[in-house]
């Protein structure tokens, strides 16, 4: 039995070069990154992660440390079901949401880490395998961008290999986002993907007032148009704006997600496997959505999530965005022509610089 013999959180704010600004969110000057190495008693180590725009880290951090460490101390770090199902009820009364399933997604992560590590081999293969090669799309958080530098930025992320771009809506004037998704359109060409967000900006009239602005530039989904409360809401966007739907990031249980789906409020399910409950939670919920006939998208962890989608027959595109982390880990997520590649590497392959991390520990 690979019983778990320590669990050790780290707490880390990690500066961004340039400040970003999104229509909700404000603007963000760095994230924070919290991370847990789970070992076993053969000396193996799982490593899980988590992250916020700004806030509440110490909180995650604190489950981390005061509950999750010393509820699965001793026990075997294999029956993940069995330690996420308990980790789950132990914690429901004070944590049914919030930070303490950010907590529980990053050890869960560390969980299958290290189960992947034990077998020898890469996580992608043995949560099933489908193919290691994601149709991946560049997410810039760009709102305020001139019109001259986000095109610009456009053009980075062609030369790094994407083949599908994602833009910032929610500006004041819903004509300024036409604008610019226009100009988008032009540079890009007829028929290459391009995806908006607008961050949960609207009302549902305001959303389906936006959605049939939009339509006549061909868009591969409209992303969170309104809060991800307003299931009723995003069952009329989708019925009333004439665009496909994505949305999820900022649901926490597969039991949201079942009550989204069912009630036909999405055309994308989106969830965050560092918010989401996990790889556990992660692979019910792209289940749940093919069994509905819907392609599974992704948010946030590309570098973990890349391996998830890889595993499942119905994946579409994985975000990948960067929030500063690609200068704390040894092999950046590999972009080939618009495709992610899932690596090979036993585990989920990131190996964090954790001498680096020190230098920016919370």
């Amino acid at each position: 039995m690979p019983a778990i013999r320590s669990v050790q959180p780290g707490y880390y704010r990690i500066p961004l070069p340039t400040a970003l600004t999104d229509s909700t969110h404000g603007v963000m000057r760095d994230f924070e990154l919290l991370t847990v190495r789970v070992t076993d008693a053969d000396g193996a180590e799982g490593v899980g992660y988590s992250y916020t725009v700004g806030r509440n880290g110490g909180a995650i951090h604190d489950v981390l440390a005061r509950e999750i460490a010393e509820l699965v101390a001793g026990e075997d770090a294999d029956r993940i079901e069995f330690l996420w199902n308990r980790l789950w009820w132990d914690l429901h009364y004070g944590g049914r949401g919030g930070p303490t399933v950010l907590a529980l997604s990053a050890f869960d992560m560390a969980l299958w880490d290290l189960k992947a590590k034990r077998a020898g081999q890469p996580l992608w293969k043995l949560l099933g395998g489908n193919d290691p090669k994601v149709p991946c799309y560049a997410g810039g958080i760009d709102l305020y961008l001139p019109l001259d530098d986000l095109l610009k930025q456009t053009e980075g992320n062609l030369a790094k290999g994407f083949r599908a771009i994602k833009m910032k809506v929610g500006r004041k004037l819903l004509s300024e986002d036409v604008e610019r998704i226009a100009a988008m359109r032009r540079h890009l060409g007829d028929g290459f993907p391009l995806m908006v967000d607008a961050n949960m900006k609207w009302t549902a009239d305001e959303a389906i007032r936006a959605a049939r602005a939009f339509q006549p530039y061909d868009l591969t989904w409209l992303e969170e148009p309104i809060s991800p409360d307003d299931v009723a809401g995003h069952a009329r966007v989708v019925r009333e704006g004439g665009l496909p739907i994505a949305a999820g990031e900022n649901l926490r249980t597969l039991w949201e997600f079942r009550h989204l789906i069912a009630s036909g409020g999405v055309t994308f399910p989106e969830p965050d496997v560092t918010n989401c409950g996990g790889i556990t939670s992660f692979m019910k919920i792209a289940h749940l959505a093919e069994a509905f006939n819907l392609p599974v998208t992704s948010h946030g962890a590309h570098d973990v999530t890349v391996h998830l989608l890889a595993a499942a027959p119905n994946r579409s595109f994985l975000e990948a965005h960067g929030f500063g982390l690609e200068r704390f880990i040894a092999r950046p997520l590999q972009i080939e022509d618009g495709f992610a590649i899932a690596p090979d590497d036993p585990g989920h392959g990131i190996e964090f610089d954790w001498q680096g991390l020190e230098t920016v520990r919370a």
